[in-house]
């Protein structure tokens, strides 16, 4: 079978065993490629959307709005073609030494330094967190200090620590989001979403 054979049967075994849906067209989309990027249905129930969060994201989108996630691999697993078609560009600042170096000197992580930053030079983009609870925390103080505006957070970290806590906390902001609710999450389901955004728009 060809790969994109391969995909087609896996959407269709993963209509066939999800749940009933109730929500909107597009927010399946979301959590169908969500499903597949993890074989894991229990995201039908935990995923979150604030009300037409994938069309305000697409519309972004649409007018190259930068993308900004919390670990190399979120960002490279997001489509390169389809932002490439766009004008979008994904940055990740985690990596940076000046980003470690600040973090070391103020006691904080590296999580934290990378959200100030990319606020501090991209306050309209979408952000994509998908392993660092203290990145969420820190862009929603941003969000409510009124220095972060974003057209989309994608709330997707993973672990045990301050996750549900950072979750809530972006739950209870009033900008648009999409949310895994619980402890599950990561970068795979990240790039997955924010693949699916894109793919809503441009796939080669």
């Amino acid at each position: 079978m060809r790969p994109d054979e391969i995909e087609q049967a896996s959407m269709r075994t993963i209509a066939a065993e999800m749940e009933p849906w109730t929500g909107s067209a597009e927010d399946l989309d979301v959590v169908k490629r969500v499903i597949h990027t993890t074989a894991d249905f229990e995201f039908q129930k935990n995923l979150r959307f604030t009300p037409d969060a994938v069309s305000k994201a697409r519309e972004a989108l649409r007018r190259g709005v930068t993308v900004v996630t919390d670990t190399m691999m979120a960002a490279a697993g997001i489509s390169k073609k389809s932002c490439a078609a766009l004008g979008v560009s994904v940055v990740c600042r985690m990596s940076a030494p000046e980003i470690a170096e600040e973090a070391l000197s103020r006691g904080v992580t590296r999580a934290v330094v990378s959200m100030e930053h990319a606020v501090a030079e991209t306050p309209e983009a979408i952000f994509a967190i998908g392993n660092a609870p203290t990145a969420l925390i820190r862009l929603c103080e941003l969000i409510d200090e009124g220095k972060a505006h974003p057209a989309l957070v994608v709330g997707v970290p993973v672990g045990f620590v301050n996750v549900i806590e950072s979750k809530e906390r972006l739950a209870r902001t009033d900008v648009p989001s999409i949310i895994a609710m619980g402890r599950k999450g990561g970068s795979t389901v990240a790039s997955a979403i924010l693949n699916a955004l894109l793919y809503g728009i441009y796939r080669s």
